[in-house]
């Protein structure tokens, strides 16, 4: 079954997703609610492992990567050129500096729980819940007033 969602979003990973999505075991959230995901070179060595195929890695142009590379480290460098260059819906980004540029930058900006939030949202998903108890137990940091929020958006 494909959600109305899946149909027409195109969203740009950075390795942040991948990893966390993978300790929880959800990796495969993504495909389930966006049609196209995009990563590029730098995110696939970052993430050290290999990526799934249905996820597409594209070359960004370096002279746009390192406008940002002073800011940010070379993957998240590598996903906001690659969202400039390439139209998504949203750059899934958890790294608080990265998501302060991206959005200052006018991008628009999702973070992994927030993709977790719209596959719930969506019925892709049954709870959040579980998977912010699984996150807590990563060292992926999430305040807990900030999962109190989510559940709470999630109408949990």
């Amino acid at each position: 079954m494909t959600s109305k969602i899946q149909e027409s979003r195109i969203v740009i990973t950075d390795t942040s997703c991948l990893i966390l999505l993978a300790k929880i075991d959800a990796l495969d959230i993504l495909p389930k609610l966006f049609a196209s995901i995009l990563t590029t070179p730098e995110i696939a060595n970052e993430y050290g492992k290999t990526l799934p195929d249905w996820i597409t890695i594209q070359s960004v142009d370096q002279t746009s990567k390192n406008k940002f590379i002073q800011y940010v480290d070379d993957g998240e460098a590598s996903a906001i050129a690659l969202a400039f260059e390439t139209y998504c819906d949203y750059l899934i980004i958890d790294d608080m500096a990265g998501r302060k540029l991206a959005q200052k930058l006018g991008l628009p900006v999702k973070g992994t729980v927030g993709v977790l939030l719209l596959a719930k949202q969506y019925g892709i998903i049954p709870l959040l819940k579980p998977y912010l108890e699984l996150i807590q137990k990563t060292n992926f940091r999430l305040s807990q007033s900030l999962a109190e929020q989510f559940k709470k958006d999630a109408g949990e």
